[in-house]
């Protein structure tokens, strides 16, 4: 080929390496399972509870030592296209790893709270082995631990999971269809 042959070329063989880059990112998204959001960025939702602040403990009626009651909980508007939203409430300060207490899907998408110990939605097992919500019981003289209660906002009406689901299975299919999504930490300890 001529120089000016190559000239002619070189635009299109640049651009066709970028769009394999990309090609290749997508790819490696879906192997993942991971959601392609393309030229969006996730909503940040706010959550909270008349119980406790962002980052405080949580009050004794809400953990093992109490009524073992799920708090109370508020969000603000949905981004827009929310069909439903899910819940999860885990403990990543656990001795032998993360520790989930609670998961809820398929919250309707009119709902913007859940009062005190209410039920909402399709609860799954916890890490306790018992369906729905158990509170905080860290072990004695650990130090506090950190309970991350996370709504997610979703693009689906419903997630469709196995009856037998896990928090983690609530968690990594709220992650492939979410549209925003809040955080509230609290927590707990016991001496």
């Amino acid at each position: 080929m001529t120089r000016s042959t190559w000239k002619c070329f070189t635009p299109a063989l640049a651009l066709a390496a970028l769009a394999s880059c990309g090609a290749s990112e997508h790819a490696t998204n879906q192997i993942k399972g991971e959601r392609t959001v393309e030229n969006a960025t996730l909503t940040k939702l706010s959550l909270t509870s008349d119980a406790f602040r962002d980052g405080a403990p949580l009050p004794t009626q809400y953990t093992c030592d109490g009524a073992n009651q799920s708090p109370a909980l508020a969000w603000g508007e949905p981004p827009q296209g929310t069909k439903s939203f899910a819940l999860v409430i885990d403990d990543p300060d656990a001795p032998s790893g993360t520790f989930r207490h609670w998961g809820v899907y398929d919250i309707p998408a009119s709902a913007r709270s859940i009062a005190a110990g209410q039920r909402i939605g399709t609860e799954v097992t916890n890490d306790f082995g018992k369906p729905g919500y158990g509170g905080p019981c860290p072990p004695k003289g650990h130090g506090p631990h950190h309970y991350h209660l996370k709504l997610f906002a979703l693009d689906v009406d419903r997630l469709g999971l196995a009856a037998n689901a896990k928090i983690t299975d609530v968690e990594t299919a709220a992650n492939q269809h979410v549209l925003g999504k809040a955080e509230l930490v609290g927590t707990y300890e016991r001496k």
